[in-house]
């Protein structure tokens, strides 16, 4: 018998991916906090979705890359897990929040360069440790890496070696966390029709073709083909998957 009153915080769960997530995990009978950097409106609309599955949500802010800010969003947590949820602790939590960048290795900046790293590693890295204290025991934690980390397309030196970074804190998350019972795992999306990246996949149809081609399914992945895998994860049929990356991508470059 599933808890109904289970509650996950996904980062970055205002639109593409992370929308997505949302709503198939308050689909799963959980309630959702989810995090928007600037996109406000957007986030109350998908706390209303939610809403409309008869589950509790609640959206706030946060700059996942600015690591001085988290003291300041889990106080607002707190807040929200007392008044919205009646509630001191959280059992999930997504590491979804992201952006793309798409640079060469001879011309990527050092300004792109720790960017990316704060979002992408420091900050997943401090936001989960900081997380913690929050966290039920037997809760999960779940990573969002790139099938960029496995295959190499030229561009993406930076982004891919720091989700394969990611895939690596994951494994040793689940070492260390396993005396609280929280499990660990990495889903690894392959190529997405969304605005990341400026929209590159969704709207370049070379781009979109050439992806097609190399994916054994036979076409480009829709964010639909995400959420489903980031919420069964989250569920007790899940319990024990831990310490393991699994890439959702219709098989890419095989």
């Amino acid at each position: 018998m599933m808890t109904k009153n289970k509650i996950a915080l996904v980062t970055g769960g205002s639109r593409g991916l992370g929308k997505n997530m949302a709503l198939r995990i308050a689909e799963k009978g959980f309630d959702v906090i989810l995090t928007y950097n600037s996109k406000k409106e957007e986030a109350l609309s998908v706390v209303s979705e939610i809403e409309q599955f008869g589950q509790k949500a609640k959206a706030i802010q946060l700059n996942a890359g600015e690591i001085k800010g988290f003291d300041a969003f889990f106080n607002e947590v707190k807040t929200v897990l007392k008044d919205t949820f009646k509630t001191e602790h959280f059992d999930f939590l997504i590491n979804n929040a992201g952006t793309g960048l798409h640079a060469s290795f001879s011309e990527t900046t050092e300004e792109q360069f720790d960017t990316a790293l704060n979002i992408h590693y420091k900050g997943v890295f401090f936001l989960t440790q900081k997380a913690l204290q929050f966290m039920n025991d037997s809760g999960r934690i779940i990573n969002i890496s790139s099938g960029l980390a496995r295959f190499s397309f030229p561009g993406s030196s930076a982004y891919g070696s720091m989700k394969s970074a990611i895939e690596t804190l994951t494994r040793y998350l689940a070492k260390e966390l396993g005396a609280r019972g929280i499990a660990a795992n990495v889903v690894a999306p392959g190529a997405i029709e969304t605005d990341f990246g400026g929209g590159l996949v969704r709207d370049n149809k070379e781009v979109n073709v050439q992806i097609a081609n190399v994916t054994a399914l036979g076409r480009v992945g829709l964010p639909d083909d995400i959420g489903g895998v980031v919420a069964f994860l989250c569920t007790d049929d899940a319990r024990w998957i831990n310490g393991q990356r699994i890439e959702a991508s219709g098989g890419m470059n095989l």
